[in-house]
């Protein structure tokens, strides 16, 4: 069995090869359980948690588990540690440990990019990315991946992550302005992407800002009482999601509505197994919606790209 580190994952993978394996990986036959997710604590106001994520294929069996303690920075700890197990489908030998947090990034990443592809107007320009945090420069660099950005506007409350965002972007986009922005009706009613990887527990913008034919990506929030984007957001959308039994089990942006009486899980068009054969067919002024928790095939899918790249 091999053990492949972080360096390995990030020299191996780009952003075009996990985009194309995720894209041919969710078109054909998976097992996808429910992923489980268990609080570490009885106390409302303490969000550690520890998950386990199975997935299979053809070709493979793999497993996640990870540790979320969001208050792990403030004692010099990361907030998520991440390990995926692969084992051979035929045999059920183990294959690999691979490291899941870098993992994590990328296929995250390449799953709202790889929907963006499918859902967002494919002349759109302007991207509009909430968010600071360590998943800022991936996300950002898989939407400029699939369609023409010539402008980036980056919302987030620490400036100072923001300005080492731009710069370092800057650097390595050279024909794109990147500049720090703020969530008010001008700046959403001008994006043709609006991109959400935070972890607010308040919807970030008024949905009534956005514009005909913009896309709104969510990955930031698992909890079912919070949310990124509020209800009018939703109401006006074609609602599509990485996976329906994750997101109706843990997304405060569906589910609340769903609570408020305005939608229900019909509402949903499709999930990200279906979207390429789904009969949606984006008009110029519909607005889409992808809602993304997480799924274990996604993981599946980059690592097993990883085991051939590396091995």
């Amino acid at each position: 069995m091999h053990i492949i580190s972080e360096q390995q994952v990030h020299s191996s993978l780009n952003f075009k090869a996990v985009i194309e394996a995720l894209k041919i990986g969710f078109a054909k036959p998976a097992g996808t359980p429910p992923r489980q997710v268990f609080p570490l604590t009885e106390d409302a106001n303490n969000h550690d948690a520890f998950a386990v994520l199975p997935a299979w294929n053809n070709e493979v069996i793999g497993v996640k588990s990870f540790t979320y303690f969001p208050s792990n920075a403030e004692k010099g700890f990361k907030s998520l540690y991440s390990k995926i197990m692969l084992f051979d489908r035929q045999h059920g030998e183990p294959l690999a440990l691979i490291d899941g947090t870098s993992v994590t990034f990328w296929r995250t990443a390449s799953v709202s990019a790889l929907a963006s592809s499918y859902l967002s107007r494919p002349d759109s320009r302007h991207l509009v990315f909430f968010g600071s945090g360590n998943l800022a420069l991936y996300m950002i660099e898989a939407h400029l991946s699939v369609r023409p950005i010539e402008k980036v506007t980056l919302v987030a409350r620490d400036k100072a992550k923001v300005a080492s965002l731009i710069s370092t972007l800057s650097t390595k986009f050279k024909g794109i302005k990147f500049i720090s922005g703020n969530a008010n009706e001008a700046t959403i009613n001008s994006a043709d992407i609006v991109s959400c990887a935070t972890g607010s527990h308040e919807p970030l913008f008024n949905g009534a800002w956005l514009k005909p034919g913009a896309h709104v990506d969510l990955i930031g929030n698992h909890h079912k009482q919070y949310r990124e984007c509020d209800s009018i957001t939703v109401t006006r959308s074609k609602l599509f999601v990485d996976s329906r039994v994750n997101v109706l089990n843990e997304a405060g942006e569906v589910l609340i509505p769903i609570s408020e009486g305005l939608i229900d899980s019909a509402f949903v068009v499709a999930e990200l197994s279906e979207l390429h054969d789904v009969s949606f067919v984006r008009s110029g002024d519909d607005i889409t919606v992808f809602k993304s928790v997480g799924m274990a095939l996604s993981d599946l899918l980059t690592a097993h790209l990883v085991y051939r790249l590396v091995l």
